[in-house]
């Protein structure tokens, strides 16, 4: 799975997933994209079952960027905890999605088979997505 390798601290407010994202919000790379229209967390296991969804289906062709990685742990207090005794460690890394982001970009591979990867990809997300494509490339 993915996740950072070195932090500057170990724990992290939760946070407020306000308004539309501002950066990382254009197809840079590839041609073919996968855009979010929610806001959302979506965890590292998500984003690595997205990517391999979309490597199988493209039978190893054209190239797969991932556009979001998963910097921000999420604490879980153990079962049957009194109040106080502080935070919980961190279990998981999320990444903190707002709609507009680019989540995954393709690229070498024909309109249909992106369209048909990327679906796949999208089914394994936790939000409502869209296919983009750019004519530009």
């Amino acid at each position: 799975m993915l996740s950072p390798k070195k932090t500057r601290f170990r724990r992290q407010h939760r946070g407020r997933m306000k308004g539309l994202s501002s950066r990382g919000n254009q197809i840079c790379f590839g041609k073919y994209g996968l855009q979010a229209l929610e806001p959302a967390w979506i965890t590292s296991r998500q984003i690595e079952a997205g990517r391999r969804a979309m490597t199988r289906n493209a039978r190893r062709g054209g190239k797969i960027w991932v556009r979001i990685f998963p910097d921000k742990p999420v604490t879980i207090r153990p079962a049957e905890t009194r109040m106080g005794s502080g935070k919980g460690s961190p279990e998981f890394w999320v990444s903190v999605v707002k709609p507009r982001r680019i989540l995954y970009e393709m690229d070498g591979v024909t309109k249909n088979v992106a369209k048909r990867a990327i679906g796949i990809a999208a089914s394994k997300m936790p939000i409502r997505t869209q296919f983009i494509f750019s004519e530009i490339k």
